[in-house]
């Protein structure tokens, strides 16, 4: 479910009331763990977390005109999402996510490539994702987005 909502707040603000308090407990461990020379807007109809052009001016590769992706956060039809572009492409991450999350919910991880999906607000590991969020700089990011462009 894309959203048409043209700032955060506005974001937030148009959420069925049984996804405000999980989304917003989401959304403030990305911020207080977001990485220097990442910023929150709004991107592809959710809460996006991005390198600007102002640190990085090549943008994306599909559309140039879009910062360089990094997290998502979403409420979907029938769960909340969590977009990590790192996760998909960095493995030692996602043995480490995967390892963690085990430790600390417990029900089974619903998770596509790059796609966490919570379908139970009872059991969102908020600080996991705090942490996910800050193992990897801008800077590396970078590097890794790079280094995968370059190989195709």
């Amino acid at each position: 479910m894309q959203s048409k909502a043209t700032s955060p707040k506005e974001y937030l603000n148009e959420l069925p009331e049984d996804r405000k308090e999980a989304i917003s407990k989401l959304r403030q461990q990305i911020l207080d763990n977001l990485p220097n020379g990442i910023e929150e807007q709004m991107s592809y109809g959710m809460l996006g977390y991005v390198i600007p052009h102002s640190v990085y001016p090549d943008g994306y590769h599909c559309n140039t005109t879009l910062p360089l992706p990094f997290m998502n956060l979403a409420s979907q039809k029938n769960f909340i999402a969590v977009y990590s572009m790192v996760l998909y492409s960095k493995k030692e991450l996602m043995d480490w996510f995967t390892s963690e999350y085990v430790k600390r919910c417990k029900y089974k991880l619903d998770m596509g490539k790059s796609c966490i999906r919570f379908k139970r607000m009872d059991d969102i590991p908020f600080d996991l994702i705090g942490e996910l969020t800050a193992k990897v700089s801008a800077e590396e990011w970078i590097k890794i987005y790079e280094t995968a462009i370059k190989n195709k």
